[in-house]
């Protein structure tokens, strides 16, 4: 969770002041770190995985206070009552027997009891290994899940920075066609353009006037969808921090995916779990067999008791019967059922599972890597020919929006030449942006 380096100094962020947590939700503009920071601190999911934490803790706790000896002291106070009783207590008073017969009587006994178990194949020790690899698990599970989010915020933020600025072409696009149509209806004034030659231009006007408004609602749908991650619910407006982007961070270098790969199987936090269950696996092994070894245990105990048939005072019995124990058992186990047998074998079953496990997430991780090299590598040649387009295809506008004024190209050619440029400028935004996206990522994967 502390890895987030790449993620936070990236080229996104600017000198910007950071302000406290608790300042974030008034604020209208976020920047990624002050996104990556909140939602790390209050995403459901995330602290769910918390909880899980905590409680493997526990577990560990409790694994180990079972290596102590346990002690409980108790006491029981009972009353009888025998109505068919012939036979009672007789005494000599004044040179008379007196017979008297207790039919409701009651005991009371004390005691303390101690027991520990000495050795049981080891079964205590290795279960405080096994709870303390899940609780290692469970961090680094948490931990899978911060990076998972701070991935998720990343893209979104890249995604809204480019519908951003898609906006800004759009609009510069709505610019152009306004002034081509203002131009249009004073050509057919003077009777130098047709009416339906000005229809195509409304047309594109209109064009430009739709295609923001999808901007603006990409933008609104990767904001809210931004706000879920965040766990924002309040109906406040909420936007992020707009930097600029370079070509030059665009055309970074980019790292080898090999070398991208080796360090990701030693930081990524999903690829030591998935270590550490094999390690878990393991000693259920262990534990397992030792089902078949011999159980050694020691108790102790001293106690007494008091009954109202006695004539001797409450105290006087509890001295009187006082009386204390210590014992040595050994069990050995000859027949169970098979359930030991059973625990070994889903044990090796569950050892072999965790190791196809491993191999399934380096699978996954590699994918996950070599796509996003491909796109870094792809999207990085796009780039480098877009330019070159962008540049091409601006110069010719200027020329054909001469000649369209001077009367040497028609309404067609202009139009063609316009939608063009504007494809080429998304192309180049579009490349620039997922080239930035993807190599970031691949520096993320190695912390």
């Amino acid at each position: 969770m502390n890895k987030q380096n790449y993620l936070i100094n990236w080229l996104f962020l600017l000198t910007i002041s950071i302000l406290p947590l608790s300042g974030y939700a008034e604020r209208k503009s976020w920047t990624l770190q002050e996104c990556v920071e909140y939602a790390l601190a209050h995403n459901i999911q995330l602290k769910k995985t918390s909880i899980n934490r905590q409680s493997a803790k526990e577990d560990v706790l409790q694994s180990r206070a079972a290596l102590l000896p346990s002690l409980n002291a108790s006491t029981s106070q009972n009353v009888y009552y025998r109505p068919f009783v012939e036979s009672g207590q007789s005494t000599v008073a004044n040179g008379y027997v007196q017979s008297s017969i207790d039919k409701v009587y009651y005991n009371g006994t004390y005691s303390i009891n101690a027991n520990w178990t000495v050795w049981n194949g080891n079964r205590n020790k290795n279960t405080i290994k096994l709870n303390e690899l899940t609780e290692q698990i469970a961090e680094l599970d948490s931990a899978t899940t911060a990076r998972s989010i701070e991935e998720q915020i990343t893209q979104l933020y890249v995604q809204i920075l480019y519908n951003k600025e898609t906006i800004a072409i759009n609009e510069q696009s709505l610019a152009t066609s306004r002034m081509n149509e203002e131009r249009g209806k004073t050509m057919v004034e003077v009777g130098q353009m047709s009416k339906a030659d000005l229809a195509q231009l409304t047309a594109q006007r209109a064009l430009d006037e739709y295609n923001i408004v999808a901007a603006e609602s990409n933008v609104k749908n990767y904001l809210f969808q931004l706000k879920q991650l965040l766990e924002l619910t309040g109906e406040e407006d909420f936007d992020i921090v707009t930097p600029s982007a370079t070509d030059a961070q665009a055309l970074e270098a980019i790292p080898s995916l090999s070398e991208v790969y080796s360090q990701a199987l030693e930081h990524r936090p999903e690829i030591q779990s998935a270590r550490l269950a094999i390690q878990s696996s393991d000693i259920n092994m262990d534990i397992a067999r030792a089902g078949n070894k011999p159980t050694v245990g020691l108790s102790a105990g001293v106690g007494t008791n008091t009954t109202s048939m006695s004539d001797r005072a409450w105290g006087t019995q509890l001295k009187s019967n006082l009386d204390a124990s210590v014992g040595a058992t050994v069990s050995f186990p000859l027949l169970d059922n098979r359930q030991t047998k059973t625990a070994i074998n889903k044990a090796r079953l569950q050892q072999e599972s965790s190791i196809l496990d491993l191999q399934e997430k380096e699978k996954q991780l590699y994918a996950t890597l070599e796509g996003y090299w491909i796109d870094a590598v792809t999207n990085q040649s796009k780039f480098k020919a877009a330019q070159v387009a962008t540049a091409s295809e601006a110069t010719s506008y200027e020329l054909l929006s001469e000649q369209f004024r001077l009367g040497l190209k028609n309404i067609i050619e202009l139009m063609t030449g316009k939608n063009n440029l504007v494809t080429a400028q998304q192309n180049e935004l579009q490349s620039k942006y997922m080239t930035i996206l993807n190599i970031y990522m691949l520096k993320f994967y190695c912390n």
